[in-house]
This record gives structure tokens, sequence and C-alpha cells, in this order.
């Protein structure tokens, strides 16, 4: 079931892609990233509320709040770095570079929190790494 929400994913984060590029034309990237926030947290929020899953927040243990926090930290920055990104450069060429997050993703769920990494998922690690670089070196 998780390949699912994964393609999924992809499909969102390639609309992503071309809807900001299309968004970020003519301001300021900071401002526009502050906007996708907004709108990310109102969905969100709206999700947990109309589900009925506030409840659960006093539940939630400080090393999560810790964990959780960093990756919005995380998550703001490199949001921040990819609409930069997308007002600098071809939403074709930013997108697929952004990808590199997999093959670091690989790396530190390895090395941090000691997933297995088969052959599989290193190849297609290596691949989509080869393919980044073959973009960056290019004009």
């Amino acid at each position: 079931m998780w390949q699912y929400y994964a393609i999924l994913s992809a499909v969102f984060a390639a609309l992503t892609a071309v809807l900001a590029k299309a968004g970020v034309r003519g301001m300021d990237s900071d401002l526009a990233t502050a906007i996708r926030t907004a709108v990310v947290l109102c969905i969100t929020w709206g999700i947990v509320l109309v589900g009925g899953k506030t409840g659960a927040i006093g539940g939630i243990g400080r090393t999560n709040w810790l964990f959780l926090v960093l990756s919005g930290v995380a998550t703001g920055l490199s949001w921040l770095f990819y609409f930069k990104a997308l007002q600098l450069g071809e939403a074709s060429k930013v997108a697929p570079v952004d990808k590199l997050s997999v093959v670091f993703t690989i790396l530190l769920s390895w090395l941090v929190l000691r997933e297995p990494v088969s052959w599989r998922v290193v190849l297609g690690g290596c691949l989509i790494a080869v393919g980044s670089i073959v973009i960056l070196s290019g004009k």
C-alpha cells in the first residue's frame, strides 16, 4: 500500500514544481514559500480537525516533539532553497536535482536509523545521483 502513496507523492511533487515555478515568477521566493506553507498548514490542520485527531496531541512524547520540530525546520529550509532554485532555474532541472534528497535519505537512513539497504536501493540511488550530476554539469 505504501507504494501507491509514494507514487501519489511523486505526482503531487511534480505538480508542485510546475505550479511553484509559475507562481514564483516576478515575486520574492521567500514570500512565495510562506504562502505555500500557509496553505499546507490550513490543509493539514483541517484534515486533523475533521478527522477528530486533536485529542492525540497530549500523548505525543518529548522525543517525538523534538524530532518533529527538527523535521519542520529541515522542511522549511528545504522549501526556501527549493523556491529560490525554482526562481533562478528551470523546473525541469531543479526538480530532478532536488531528488538527490533520495540519495541522502538512503545514506542517512542506513547510518542513523540502521535500516537495511539492498543492492537494488543502492543501484537506484546511484542512478539518481548520476542523473543529477548529468543535469548539474550541463549549461
